[in-house]
C-alpha cells in the first residue's frame, strides 16, 4: 500500500510504500497526490520511503509507475528515496542519472537527512566581470538544467556586447551535473559561444582538470591553460596580462 505522510504548499510531498503496492494504490493515492502537488506551480520535492516490510510491486503497479513517469517526471525537482532494500538502492543508483532531476538514496534511519537534502538549494552559476573584456564564470555545487536556464541570458547578453573576450572558469567548488539534461545544457552553452573566448584560464581540482583538458580543445577556438585549485591568483594574473 501507499500512504501520503506529508503534503505542503511549498512543493514537498512525502509518501510511504509498505506491503505490496498495487495499481489501485497508484490510481487512488499516488497519482492524485502528484497532480495536487503539480497544481502548486513549483517543482515537486518527493520523499519516497520504501519499507519497512515492503513486499514489492504488482504488475499493474509497475505499469502505473511507468505511465506516471512518462507523464510527470518533468514536474519533479528532487527525489529522495528512503529504503532498507539493497536492491532498490542499487537500482536507484544505477538508473537515477537518467531522470531529469536529482535523485539520492538514504537509509530508513536517515529520513531527517533526506528532508534536509530536499530543502537544500541546488548548485548555481556566478558571472563576474574581472577586467576589460574579461569574464569569470564560477560553477558551484551540483548544477541542474534550471541553473543554466537562469544564467544563460546573462551570459548571452555579455557575449553580445563583446565580440571576443577572455574567460576564467572557476571549478573549485563544482560538484558535477544533476543528470544528462544539465550536462546537455552545459555543452550547448559552450557550443553557442565557442568562437568568442580568445583566452581561457581554468581553475579546479585534478578530477575536473582532466575532463576540461580533454573536452575544451575540441569545443573552443581559444588558447587555454589549466591551473590547480591552489593557483587561483596565478590563473587570474595569467588571464589578465
Amino acid at each position: 500500500m501507499i500512504d501520503i505522510t506529508e503534503e505542503t504548499a511549498e512543493g514537498l510531498l512525502e509518501i510511504r510504500a509498505t506491503g505490496r503496492v498495487t495499481e489501485q494504490d497508484y490510481e487512488t493515492v499516488l497519482i492524485p497526490a502528484v497532480t495536487r502537488a503539480l497544481d502548486w506551480g513549483m517543482p515537486i520535492r518527493l520523499l519516497y520511503q520504501i519499507g519497512p516490510d515492503f513486499e514489492g510491486y504488482s504488475a499493474g503497479a509497475l505499469w502505473a509507475d511507468a505511465r506516471l513517469g512518462l507523464k510527470r517526471w518533468r514536474g519533479f525537482g528532487k527525489i529522495a528515496v528512503v529504503t532498507d532494500s539493497d536492491k532498490i538502492e542499487a537500482g536507484v543508483r544505477m538508473f537515477g542519472f537518467t531522470l531529469p532531476c536529482p535523485v539520492r538514496t538514504f537509509d530508513l534511519d536517515e529520513r531527517d537527512a533526506a528532508r534536509l537534502w530536499l530543502r537544500e538549494s541546488l548548485g548555481t552559476i556566478h558571472l563576474e566581470e574581472i577586467g576589460a573584456d574579461a569574464l569569470e564564470v564560477r560553477l558551484i555545487g551540483r548544477l541542474d538544467s534550471a541553473s543554466y536556464k537562469t544564467r544563460s541570458p546573462d551570459l548571452d547578453a555579455y557575449a553580445a556586447a563583446h565580440e571576443r573576450f577572455r574567460l576564467m572558469v572557476d571549478l573549485r567548488r563544482f560538484e558535477g551535473w544533476q543528470g544528462p539534461s544539465a550536462l546537455g545544457e552545459h555543452v550547448n552553452l559552450i557550443r553557442h559561444h565557442r568562437h568568442q573566448p580568445c583566452r581561457i584560464a581554468v581553475v579546479g581540482d585534478k578530477s575536473w582538470m582532466k575532463l576540461a583538458e580533454t573536452l575544451l580543445p575540441m569545443m573552443l577556438d581559444a588558447k587555454a591553460k589549466y591551473f590547480d585549485e591552489d593557483d587561483y591568483t596565478a590563473a587570474r594574473a595569467w588571464l589578465l596580462t
